[in-house]
């Protein structure tokens, strides 16, 4: 799984870093970004399909590899 933020949606609630933080971080504005090269670990799917449950303006895209 790949997970990226679309900053042209995120309006800063951070939501995403607060349910994944091994995930998510805050850039100095507040604004969500995603931590590494986005690749998700096994053990870190939950969070990251929680945090993008969890997201109001939906900004969080997770991309199922095969």
């Amino acid at each position: 799984m790949r997970v990226q933020i679309d900053t042209g949606r995120c309006m800063g609630h951070g939501r995403c870093y607060d349910l994944a933080p091994d995930l998510f971080g805050e850039d100095d504005e507040g604004y969500g970004k995603v931590l590494g090269d986005g690749t998700v670990p096994p053990e870190q799917q939950d969070q990251a399909r929680l945090a993008a449950a969890n997201c109001p303006e939906r900004a969080i895209e997770l991309t199922e590899e095969s």
